[in-house]
């Protein structure tokens, strides 16, 4: 029987140091910010739970909830397909492989911050050529004021920034599949279909799991690259979470966004604690149905 010990944690042990210097730390006062009717940082008055019965209670937070879930609903039902098609039809040769992994890699290496200064470039007719030919098709020049324009805008914009993620994770688990089970699999006359559901599928359910979970987190607080494009319009259409908590911050809000901060901390909190639960389902050798 292999003997445990507990050696592992002093490895460990200066990760969670920096992680609490850096992460706790500012949690907690932001914790406590959020109970406090703050003019400013030495003038604080204690209101208790206040900021956090107006949130519930307001239906600018829920629409803007309803809001950033729609959008990761729709960034993730195009990424997570579209990623796994493209990494399976990664070419096969190694020469090329390095290729096309650095020219999907690309987007990943764009600061986020010149994301949306890219795009709006390219959308604009006096900059770019690129504008010129969507406007020639049909692309409204005045898009802006368009609630449909602006979220097809938001939402091919992030799928362009950000399938490199799922490809690249996909694509390491599809070259963990030993090369017999394809051999195996050829010999029994399997189609495509049937490889992918019973080979390539079972090797990326994890790395799923996982893209999955980062791209939810990451569209579902989407700030840096959204508020430029539109600044929450036409008509507070784009006006997302963290657009919501940007626009407190901003007007020096400190109370009412500190609470934000805190809800918006416990629903990622919750959507995390799910996906961990379904990764430990997947681990659990019982639950698995054999193919």
């Amino acid at each position: 029987m292999k003997e445990r010990n507990n050696i592992g944690w002093v490895y460990v042990f200066p990760a969670m140091s920096v992680l609490g210097l850096v992460g706790l730390i500012p949690l907690v006062t932001v914790v406590n910010y959020s109970f406090f009717e703050i003019f400013i940082l030495d003038s604080r008055f204690w209101i208790g739970t206040e900021w956090y019965a107006d949130l519930i209670t307001s239906a600018r937070f829920w629409e803007s909830f309803a809001r950033s879930g729609l959008f990761s609903t729709l960034i993730l039902s195009v990424q997570i397909p579209l990623g796994v098609a493209i990494a399976l039809c990664m070419p096969q040769r190694e020469i090329w492989v390095g290729v096309a992994l650095a020219f999907i890699a690309l987007p990943l290496l764009v600061p986020w911050n010149m994301i949306p200064a890219l795009w709006l470039s390219l959308l604009n007719p006096a900059r770019s050529i690129i504008a010129d030919v969507l406007v020639f098709v049909g692309w409204p020049p005045d898009w802006k004021d368009s609630v449909g324009h602006t979220w097809a805008v938001l939402v091919v914009m992030d799928v362009w920034h950000w399938t490199s993620l799922v490809v690249i994770l996909c694509y390491s688990a599809l070259t963990t599949i030993p090369a017999a089970h394809y051999q195996a699999a050829a010999i029994d006359s399997a189609g495509p279909w049937q490889v992918f559901r019973y080979i390539q599928l079972p090797k990326l359910r994890h790395v799923l799991l996982m893209a999955v979970l980062l791209r939810f987190m990451d569209s579902f607080m989407i700030y840096t690259e959204a508020f430029p494009i539109n600044a929450g319009g036409p008509d507070h259409a784009t006006l997302f979470l963290a657009v919501d908590l940007g626009e407190e911050i901003k007007a020096f809000n400190y109370g009412p966004s500190a609470a934000r901060s805190v809800i918006y901390f416990l629903i990622i909190v919750a959507v995390a604690w799910m996906f961990t639960k379904a990764q430990a389902k997947l681990d659990d050798p019982s639950e698995r149905a054999a193919p």
